[in-house]
């Protein structure tokens, strides 16, 4: 196999007993019988073969070394007495007639147990990750990572497009994000940035006259860390396609990605083209997010009109949203959880009420809904054993918060939430425009470079707040994999959406000055996606955290503790790029 080894821990079968075998791997364990005789089990890359000890030579080479020591092994192949059928090599072990230490564990003492690591301190696993992906069950992830990219790249390539890379060291772009910036050492005082996305650049592709493109693509954000998002760096699966437009992007995405999903996935059922399409305003209604998860069948009902006026003080006033439950049996100890995790995410409250099997409302609010109980009952079409789930505030608000509603119902209510599969839609006809919350005034509501529906004409005729984008976001299972959008490749258009958030042609040129000037010289209708390479495979493997499918992830506060970085440098590099640290002055 190598000069090294003849074969792997994971590969010999009851059909190579009587061979003779090399074998190299960490030293896992060792049950140690006598002092002559001990079950020693060597762990690789592939797997695991037991090794029997029966000599007092060899048991002496081995009795002293630290687990986790790499070995080699050579001896011969013979049938186990004791099969394990839990284990591909179950039937067979080695017996040694050499053993020699390749590396030696100088510590006595793991920082962990290493088939246990998951159990350990996150900042400990990550500090000596190298020891973390020893354990098969994190190795696992990764090795998924790449079939799943590789799979990926296939299919792509399959469909025309060209893997093309695109810069790293770039032009800082307001691209919503806080940039990475990288002095410029032949440039004082000037600044490169790390691409937060490759927008511009597939754009310019396009521009270039490439048809196709597609890449694994790394993308920089100075931005917090959550469950679903890594901080610092990311991959995402990079698209753009000229002369297309929406329906040619989705015929892409829903040929490419449900294969993937249920052939790597936990669930071995995706959904099927066409995903359902669900209008963004529409989304908000039925759901109470643009990212619906539709396992769950529950929707939103507008329950102002029947409880708004029951002299309940939250709702005066108020638009209240429902979410009705059926068949609902969850404890009053889980509906209290369930409320304190709604205000913990929304910092607003919820509220509820149920229908017993006597066609009565109790529990909760029950109290303010008496004098109205036959109303409420039928405005809402209300049956025996119905759980109400209650948000009030401003119209967006309330459907936020019932949203979150909605999807823990899913979570307590199981014959509501269909959970062994993933549920693939389409969020479209997003707002072109938005009152921005602390500015007050006119804003881009996603990406300032999408096409608007209608064109130059809705532009300088219709209400900016009326105005639909040709964009798209993919959902899956509730979770958010990617926006995209049908590009404006309109100079005279990109000129017109800019100038209803105040920007002129001169601050368009100034901050986007290549893309603006390519399209100058004739560009093709474009667009494009760009799903989200680690939380897609997070999905897949069901895991709660991004950082379980990083191979070398940073921790929460953007640290690298393995390598120990953000870190201090030497002053001759800070004088090479012309950069100088400046303390803060410490109030006295």
């Amino acid at each position: 196999m190598t000069q090294y080894r003849t074969h792997n821990c994971g590969e010999l079968r009851i059909g190579d007993v009587g061979k003779k075998v090399t074998l190299c791997g960490f030293f896992e364990n060792i049950r140690k019988v006598s002092k002559n005789l001990g079950f020693l089990i060597l762990r690789d890359f592939y797997g695991t073969t037991q090794v029997v000890i029966e000599t007092e030579e060899m048991m002496n080479l081995v009795w002293d070394l630290n687990k986790e020591s790499t070995l080699q092994i050579e001896g011969e192949v013979r049938e186990r007495s004791s099969i394990n059928p839990d284990l591909p090599t179950g039937q067979i072990e080695v017996t040694p007639t050499a053993i020699n230490v390749l590396g030696k564990c100088r510590y006595n003492a793991l920082p962990f147990e290493i088939n246990l690591s998951k159990e350990a301190d996150e900042n400990t696993r990550l500090k000596y990750r190298y020891l973390d992906l020893r354990n098969p069950e994190v190795k696992n992830r990764i090795v998924t990572r790449s079939q799943i990219v590789s799979e990926l790249r296939s299919r792509m390539t399959e469909l025309g497009f060209m893997e093309i890379t695109t810069p790293i060291l770039t032009a800082s772009s307001p691209e919503g994000a806080r940039d990475y910036l990288v002095p410029a050492r032949n440039h004082p005082g000037k600044f490169y940035a790390l691409p937060q996305a490759p927008q511009q650049f597939k754009q310019l592709l396009m521009a270039s006259g490439f048809d196709k493109y597609f890449q694994i693509a790394p993308c920089f954000r100075d931005e917090d860390a959550r469950a679903d998002r890594s901080p610092g760096e990311f991959y995402q699966l990079d698209m753009e396609m000229s002369f297309a437009g929406q329906e040619d992007v989705f015929s892409v995405i829903e040929e490419v990605l449900p294969p993937v999903f249920a052939k790597y996935g936990i669930y071995h059922e995706a959904s099927k083209a066409p995903f359902v399409r669900i209008p963004y305003l529409e989304a908000m209604e039925k759901y109470g997010t643009d990212k619906p998860d539709l396992r769950i069948d529950l929707t939103l009902q507008d329950a102002t009109s029947a409880v708004g006026s029951c002299g309940f003080g939250p709702f005066e006033g108020k638009n209240v949203q429902a979410v009705v439950c059926s068949n609902f049996t969850a404890s009053r100890k889980q509906i209290d959880a369930m409320c304190q995790e709604v205000e913990v995410i929304t910092a607003e409250k919820a509220f509820w009420f149920r229908v017993d099997e006597n066609g009565q409302i109790i529990g909760g609010i029950a109290k303010f809904l008496q004098e109205t109980a036959a109303d409420v009952i039928a405005s809402l079409s209300l049956k025996p054993g119905d759980f109400v789930g209650l948000a009030a505030g401003e119209k967006k608000s309330a459907q936020k918060t019932a949203g979150v509603i909605r999807r823990l119902l899913g979570n307590l209510a199981p014959e509501h939430m269909k959970k062994d599969c993933y549920e693939f839609c389409w969020i479209v006809d997003f707002p072109m425009y938005e009152i921005g919350e602390e500015s007050g005034e006119l804003e881009f509501c996603h990406n300032p470079f999408s096409m608007p529906q209608g064109g130059m004409e809705a532009l300088k005729n219709e209400d900016p707040l009326s105005i639909l984008a040709y964009q798209y976001d993919l959902v899956v299972n509730g979770v958010e994999l990617s926006s995209g959008a049908v590009r404006n490749h309109d100079p005279e258009i990109m000129i017109e959406a800019f100038k209803l958030v105040g920007l002129g042609e001169e601050d368009v040129k100034a901050k986007f000055p290549a893309m603006y000037n390519a399209f100058c010289y004739g560009a093709p209708p474009h667009a494009g996606i760009a799903p989200g390479v680690d939380r897609m495979v997070m999905l897949i493997c069901g895991e709660e955290s991004i950082r379980e499918i990083i191979p070398f992830p940073m921790n929460k506060n953007a640290m690298d503790l393995c390598m120990n970085a953000p870190a201090e440098v030497d002053p001759r590099q800070l004088s090479d790029v012309h950069i100088a640290i400046v303390e803060d002055e410490k109030e006295e």
